[in-house]
This record gives structure tokens, C-alpha cells and sequence, in this order.
């Protein structure tokens, strides 16, 4: 293992041992494997831990970090990127507990950072893979964003987009970037916590989209995060997204983004039909929001 390539795998999970156990599968099988394997678990109720601490008596790469309570995906990446970097990780691919990567995934994302690196002088600020849903095609809530001039490096053979927000569902950042930039935040809890990090890091430089990295997402629908399909079952992780979101606008851009936000968010529920309790429950969250400031740690 060399000191400048050491790379960590940071999984989150919460009661979904299953597919958990088939994220480790594909890991083993990588062509680059990472040399840590990081799983942070949010104090699952099932057989998680046995599972995981069996598997690590097997492989000495993983690791079992139980956290004492369920502080939700923001605060299991915050924490698992926090060990990993005093680690010594060099790189952290970041993923969910529901993602299985090809064998190559690991490996092109790292190969990717270092050739545009060497090839335009320019250190990308992470590196995201094409994720796809269980039928192959593209899975709706990890489209990487494209900044404006997202062609400009983009040849044949190197379809390398440049993007500057990405999910945390195969994503590969390097060490400098956490230095620089911080933590994710783990106070969001849940939902626009990678968004937000992904952001914040791209302001060093944009990250790059490299689609011959392909990792599956196996979710149960193939949908993206749209305001309309709120419902009484998803209501809880609307309101999370509704918060975290207008307090990165408020932060970043004052309350004209926050406004143009809360208005997109009414015509998306509009437009659904969502019953009325359910919108106004959203609209307190955006109000929460606009006071809700969470502090950035630095490692």
C-alpha cells in the first residue's frame, strides 16, 4: 500500500445488512480495491454489526465504526470521511449501502482524476460515476450538475464533463479537498448534505463526471428528489431537504435564491396535487430553514 494512493471506502448504513453484504462483494472483486474499508454503521437494529465484524475477521481491510445513535447519512459521512482522513486516506470513494460497483468503478474514477490532472494542470475537486438504476438505465437522483462550460475538456474516448454537485453515491474525493474545504455537514442529517459538499469543494475547482465508472443504485423506484411526489411516507425526508437547502441558499447567495427557491418548490407541489398539510408542512421547514446554520468542521 503506498502512503500517496492509500484510498477508503466509506459506506453508510442503517438496517440494510443484504445489500450492504453485496457493496462489500463488489468491493473484493475491484481491480483497484480500496485499502480501507470503512463501513459506518448508524447503529442499526438488525444483523448488520455481526455481519460486518465476521466479515472483517475474514479481510483486515474493513473496519466497523458503530456510532452510538442513528445521526442519519450527513452525519455518517461526516463521520466516516473524519476517521478515514485521520487514517491517512489519500482518497475517500464515497457510496451508499445500496450501490454496487463494477470492478473497474474504483479504479477509473482514481485513473480519471490523475490523467486530467497531468493533462490540463487542473486538480479536480472529486470524481462521480454514471449510477445507474437496476434496469440500467440512468438512475434519476445521482445526475452529477454541469457547469456552464462542462465540455471544455471533453474529447473521444475522454468524455470527462466537468460538474460541480454531485450525490454521494460513488463519488471519489481527494485529501486535499477535505483539507481545504472541511467535512460534510453533519448536522443536515439527511438529504442536500452531498450536494452541499460537493459544492462547497468545487469552489477550488470543478469535479469531473466519468462515465465509464458505473455503479448500479438499487432503489426502489427510479425517481428523482421533485417536490411533487411529497407524501405522507416521504414527507419527513422532504422536509430535511426543504431545510438544508434554503440554509445552503441563504448562506451562499441571500434570500432573492432563497425566495426563487420556495417559489419552484410551491409549483413542483402544485403541480402534484399535494394536499394541502403536506405543503404547509414544507413551507415551515423552508421558514426553518432561513435561521438553521449549521457549522462547517475542519479537520
Amino acid at each position: 500500500m503506498s502512503v500517496l494512493t492509500m484510498t477508503a471506502a466509506v459506506i453508510v448504513t442503517f438496517n440494510r445488512s443484504a445489500k450492504l453484504m453485496k457493496v462489500l462483494d463488489a468491493l473484493a472483486l475491484q481491480t483497484m480495491r480500496p485499502d480501507i474499508v470503512l463501513v459506518v454503521d448508524n447503529a442499526s437494529t438488525d444483523d448488520t454489526a455481526a455481519l460486518v465484524q465476521a466479515r472483517a475477521q475474514a479481510d483486515p481491510t474493513i473496519r466497523h465504526l458503530r456510532l452510538p445513535e442513528n445521526i442519519g447519512g450527513a452525519g455518517g459521512f461526516h463521520a466516516g470521511i473524519k476517521a478515514a482522513y485521520q487514517l491517512g486516506a489519500q482518497y475517500f470513494w464515497v457510496s451508499d449501502d445500496d450501490a454496487y460497483p463494477q470492478p473497474d468503478a474504483i479504479g477509473a474514477l482514481h485513473d480519471a482524476l490523475m490523467t486530467f490532472q497531468t493533462q490540463t494542470g487542473w486538480r479536480p475537486s472529486f470524481a462521480c460515476s454514471r449510477v445507474e438504476w437496476i434496469d440500467g438505465t440512468l438512475c434519476e437522483m445521482n445526475c452529477p450538475r454541469p457547469v456552464w462550460d462542462w465540455a471544455r475538456f471533453v474529447q473521444p474516448g475522454q468524455a470527462w464533463a466537468l460538474v460541480d454537485s454531485a450525490s454521494f453515491v460513488s463519488v471519489m474525493v481527494p485529501r486535499w479537498a477535505v483539507t481545504e474545504h472541511g467535512l460534510p455537514i453533519a448536522d443536515y442529517f439527511i438529504w442536500f448534505d452531498d450536494a452541499e459538499y460537493t459544492r462547497r469543494i468545487a469552489r477550488s475547482y470543478p469535479g469531473i463526471f466519468v462515465p465509464e465508472s458505473v455503479v448500479t443504485h438499487d432503489t426502489p423506484d427510479n425517481k428523482g428528489v421533485n417536490f411533487a411526489l411529497v407524501d405522507d411516507k416521504t414527507l419527513w425526508k422532504f422536509r430535511y431537504g426543504a431545510r438544508n437547502e434554503t440554509s445552503f441558499r441563504r448562506r451562499e447567495a441571500g434570500l432573492v435564491s432563497v425566495l426563487a427557491y420556495a417559489y419552484g418548490v410551491r409549483r413542483q407541489m402544485r403541480s402534484g396535487g399535494v394536499p394541502g398539510p403536506l405543503r404547509r408542512a414544507i413551507y415551515r421547514a423552508i421558514w426553518r430553514g432561513l435561521s438553521f446554520r449549521p457549522a462547517i468542521e475542519r479537520v
